[in-house]
Formats: C-alpha cells, structure tokens, sequence
C-alpha cells in the first residue's frame, strides 16, 4: 500500500500542478475583470450614444409627421363647420409648437 502511495503522491502532485496554477490565475485576474466589466456597464461608448440619439430624433420626427397629419385632417373638419375639430386642433398645433423645436433642421438638397 505504501508502495502505490509513493508513486501516486508525486504523479498526483505533478497532475494538480496545472490546476492549482489556473485557480491561482483566475482568483488573481477576478478583480480586474470585474472592474472592467462594470466600467463598460457604466459608460456608454460614442457610437451607443449617437445610436441613442437618433432613435430619439427619429421617434420625434415620426410623432412629428403624426401630429402633422392629425392637424390637417382636422383643419378639413373644422373648415365643415366641426367645432370640436377645431378645438383639436389647437391643442395639436401646440404638440407641434411644442415638438418643433427638438427636431434637427435639414435643408432641402437641390
């Protein structure tokens, strides 16, 4: 019995060598990555903020063109004599007032 231990302990010892120095590795590099890991969390990257950006410009331009829409179909109502639609919109034109502003100015190519 002692015969095997002492050809097993050493071939034993040789084997774990690797893991213990992957544990050794992996327990040393654990903060670091997950510092860095909440570092890419916390800040948006200029390509995330632009995406972001123009989903918003683009979410305000199609409420835009929604409104604006609203409005004429409303103007055509209240041209009938509807007082309601006339009532509408007025507080369309103010969600438009209000839009107009935030959205980018793009001039007209040629």
């Amino acid at each position: 019995m002692s015969v095997r231990l002492v050809f097993v302990a050493p071939l034993a010892a040789l084997l774990l060598q690797g893991c213990l120095a992957k544990t050794a590795l992996d327990v040393v590099t654990l903060p670091v990555k997950v510092a860095s890991k909440g570092v890419d969390m916390a800040t948006t990257s200029q390509s995330e903020a632009d995406q972001k950006r123009g989903r918003e410009i683009r979410q305000r331009e199609e409420r835009l063109g929604k409104l604006q829409r609203e409005f004429d179909k409303l103007q055509g109502q209240c041209l009938d004599g509807d007082r309601r639609a006339c009532e509408r919109q007025s507080e369309v034109k103010g969600q438009i007032d209000a839009i107009m502003p935030s959205v980018p100015y793009e001039a007209r190519k040629p």
